[in-house]
């Protein structure tokens, strides 16, 4: 079962590394009147690490919430 995983996580940083040597055009992303001027690989890993980080608290949170009712 390693050895899937492994295929699975090699073919994962494949695609993103792919992703990004396809990905260098500069792009204008625009957000409550902030603007960003960068490559667009950047801007999409910025925020899929901030979804990532929103994602594992909500999940903290939650997790945190359910053993403290069950505490009870």
């Amino acid at each position: 079962m390693g050895w899937v995983y492994l295929i699975i996580i090699v073919a994962f940083a494949f695609a993103v590394v792919l992703f990004t040597i396809q990905n260098l055009s500069m792009v204008t992303m625009a957000f409550l009147g902030f603007s960003v001027r960068a490559p667009l690989a950047v801007l999409t890993a910025s925020v899929y690490i901030l979804g990532a980080a929103t994602g594992a608290s909500v999940l903290a949170l939650l997790r945190k919430s359910f053993h403290g009712s069950r505490a009870r």
